[in-house]
């Protein structure tokens, strides 16, 4: 095991303070938006002495297992992020293995640069997410029931003319009619602006209302102060809005439409940068591909709290092959096997002090320190901290 060195990014999104107070760094008051740990070509991490983490894996690929090698080409399946977000980020989703695949081949038979602001498939890889809270955490994920969206707005008090907008609702298929609503929504005309106008005008005498009423209305006029105008505000709201305590997780399965909007977690996923936006940007937005990725069928998108395996050690029970993931709650007294030992794995302190132990040598961790654990290695976990540890998946 060695001590890993991740690499932040600055987004506009991100917040001033809170991963640099993780990560124990100062404040200079520009957004830090994400902190990458990994061997993703955009964010390589540093092992200890300066070696990228990637020329590691490629001198030495038995430090990431067999399934890592034997199933992901040699890499590195998974990334392990943090994830800070001020204000809400923008409507996306993410592609199967076979849309990415697809995706990505007719990008290149075109020769649309991979640093194009026109290019949507960056590599040919899926991407799966975990995010866990590590403060409160607000996110958008899924496709509510259409017909209770529908009932939500009715009950907001919109103009009829607005209303008929939203009628495939509860006119078509519940797949259908959210498809059909959300495309209409990325239209940038002023029929849908005016819509926009309706149903935060409409919101704002609901903000102080109960249950989830008053929850749409406040999300609605949340999205408007950051995007004021702007229709596809009309398509997050056929979201369902999911607030998630510290512990708490969503799991995020490709085609899975979804938004942060605020808070601090970590954010465990399929190591690639294929991004499809549907709204809330200024960034290029894919209908076509949209439809063919996007999942429109509704559901209910349940939060996911861990399992408890042993004393201190609870497991994300996300079912992913390129990921699995462990909250370790390390206490005086208390040791931990860490599990997974025929993976590579990453272990994030996120508070307090964890110590690791291989019997001859060990390693002590200050809260937003991390460390590469290779595979065969078995190594215990002991101190007064929380900390996350990510492997190549096991439990699909």
């Amino acid at each position: 095991m060695q001590p890993l060195t991740g690499s932040i990014k600055r987004y506009d999104w991100g917040s001033v303070d809170a991963i640099p107070r993780l990560l124990g760094i100062p404040v200079d008051g520009q957004p830090v938006a994400e902190y990458w740990l990994g061997a993703h070509p955009l964010g390589v991490s540093q092992l200890n002495g300066g070696t990228a983490l990637d020329k590691a894996i490629e001198s030495d690929p038995s430090m990431i297992g067999d399934s890592a090698r034997h199933e992901f080409g040699g890499r590195l399946p998974y990334l392990v992020k943090l994830l800070s977000a001020a204000r809400p980020l923008s409507l996306q989703a993410h592609p199967n293995l076979a849309d990415a695949q697809a995706g990505y081949e007719r990008e290149n038979r075109v020769q649309l640069p991979i640093d194009s602001p026109e290019r949507t498939y960056r590599d040919p890889w899926d991407k799966p997410e975990l995010i866990i809270a590590l403060t409160q955490f607000e996110a958008l994920a899924g496709f509510r029931d259409p017909k209770v969206t529908a009932d939500l707005l009715s009950r907001l008090g919109i103009a009829p003319h607005t209303e008929t907008l939203f009628a495939p609702l509860r006119h078509r298929s519940p797949a259908a009619g959210l498809a059909e609503v959300f495309l209409d929504c990325l239209v940038l005309d002023e029929e849908r602006r005016g819509a926009v106008t309706d149903v935060v005008t409409a919101a704002v005498h609901h903000l102080d209302a109960q249950g989830e009423l008053g929850e749409f209305a406040r999300t609605a006029v949340l999205l408007d102060e950051h995007f004021p105008g702007d229709p596809s505000l009309l398509a997050a709201l056929l979201l369902n809005r999911r607030n998630l305590q510290p512990g708490e997780a969503l799991h995020l399965r490709p085609g899975t439409m979804h938004a942060y909007l605020s808070g601090t977690g970590v954010e465990v996923m399929g190591s690639s940068d294929n991004v499809l936006r549907g709204g809330l940007t200024n960034k290029h937005i894919d209908a076509s591909a949209l439809v063919q990725v996007v999942d429109f069928t509704p559901q209910q998108m349940p939060v996911l709290r861990p399992d408890k395996e042993a004393p201190g050690l609870w497991h994300y029970m996300a079912g992913e092959r390129a990921f699995a993931t462990w909250r370790i709650d390390a206490a005086p007294g208390r040791m931990i096997e860490l599990p997974a030992e025929l993976s590579g794995r990453i272990l994030l302190v996120t508070s307090g002090e964890v110590g690791l132990s291989t019997g001859p040598d060990g390693l002590i961790l200050q809260c937003g320190q991390s460390a590469f654990i290779g595979a065969s290695e078995q190594v215990w976990a002991s101190g007064d901290g929380q900390a996350f540890l990510v492997a190549t998946g096991m439990d699909a």
